[in-house]
């Protein structure tokens, strides 16, 4: 089997709701495009991934995908993946992390449809679901983290994680009035978002660890290993970082190295695809550390992401970020929820989602080949 071309059909997205997670996020605009990636081979067998979100358009980062990855992958054998995946990174410096993982997607997607199973069934099951966790948008006041975090509890979602409006004072007091809204059993997370100064982050560390929260996000500066170093010293509650930078799985090296944090995080997007955090999952995992999936950016991503949750052991939970019409565009059935609050393994070849190509047609803007 050869791939035979490699085209990128630029669709439109409108209608994002207004909403941020940090001071990191692009300011919302309302609007973004996505990108649905196409590899075609000599046997009929196509592999698809979803390249941008909501913030990052995928007109960004598509013409760099043509020009660069394309020529490393036409003419070869899409199975080859791990051969492919050392030449796309090679690429790196002119192509962005985010493309490598759309093309690695792309190809996961062909081997699975080629072998009539879903991804995960090729990497080896391990679950058939997991749990799911509200993880929350930036809001005004406290009362409306409670009114989120109460809805669901009560839905029967397994965990509630907040992303705090970013100043330490009204940080406590929002997990303070979330903790006593949802009671002493129920599992709450703090995700800080890079926010904080060492001082401030030991301050808030120790107020939450007081309350029970089951981990302390993204407080400091995302590649302030030293300070993350200190903080982890002083504080029982455990600390997940790694989610950025943006990288491959040499990026996590220092964390474990340095004992910086608990566990390690990551998704397809900014990690360079199913390969990059397969690795990473496994690698934690010799160290007897969890590694937990950050949201994929995009329906599709979110699939892959689910296909590797899958498969490793040390991971507990499925992030949903809210609201869920900032992340779900572009598939005929998105992944739900069920009753219980558990995400179910795909069960269709390849990554398992069905694209809607009827909007995506309809959406079009562009094809780059």
């Amino acid at each position: 089997m050869k791939i035979t071309d490699v085209t990128l059909t630029l669709f439109a997205w409108e209608s994002i709701p207004s909403t941020i997670y940090g001071h990191h996020t692009a300011r919302p605009t309302g609007k973004s495009d996505l990108g649905l990636l196409r590899i075609a081979t000599d046997e009929g067998v196509e592999g698809h991934a979803f390249l941008g979100t909501s913030s990052n358009p995928a007109s960004l980062d598509g013409p760099g995908l043509i020009r660069f990855l394309k020529p490393v992958v036409v003419g070869q054998d899409p199975l080859d993946r791990e051969r492919l995946n050392r030449l796309l990174w090679a690429r790196a410096r002119v192509a962005t992390v985010r493309s490598i993982g759309a093309v690695d997607i792309a190809l996961w997607d062909i081997a699975g449809k080629k072998a009539g199973l879903p991804i995960h069934r090729l990497i080896g099951t391990c679950r058939d679901r997991i749990a799911a966790y509200a993880s929350s948008e930036i809001h005004a006041t406290p009362e409306a983290y409670v009114e989120q975090a109460r809805h669901y509890q009560s839905t029967g979602w397994a965990a509630y994680k907040i992303h705090p409006p970013q100043r330490w004072r009204d940080d406590i007091k929002v997990c303070e009035a979330v903790r006593k809204a949802v009671g002493d059993d129920y599992t709450v997370m703090l995700d800080s978002t890079w926010s904080y100064r060492y001082e401030e982050a030991l301050r808030v560390g120790r107020a939450i660890e007081e309350m029970g929260f089951y981990w302390y996000e993204d407080p400091l500066a995302d590649q302030d290993i030293y300070n993350y170093v200190k903080l982890k010293q002083k504080l029982d509650i455990p600390i997940l970082a790694t989610e950025y930078p943006i990288g491959g799985l040499d990026s996590y090296i220092p964390w474990i190295t340095e004992r910086a944090t608990d566990f390690l995080r990551g998704d397809v997007a900014v990690k360079g695809g199913i390969t990059t955090i397969l690795k990473a999952a496994h690698l934690a995992e010799a160290f007897r550390m969890n590694f937990e999936t950050h949201h994929g950016g995009n329906s599709l991503n979110n699939f892959a992401n689910l296909q590797v949750i899958m498969a490793i052991r040390n991971t507990e939970f499925f992030e949903v970020l809210l609201p869920d019409a900032m992340q779900k565009y572009g598939l005929a059935q998105d992944i739900t929820v069920d009753r219980d609050g558990f995400v179910h393994a795909p069960t269709a070849p390849g990554l398992g989602a069905e694209i809607d190509f009827e909007l995506i047609e309809k959406k079009k803007i562009g094809v780059l080949s």
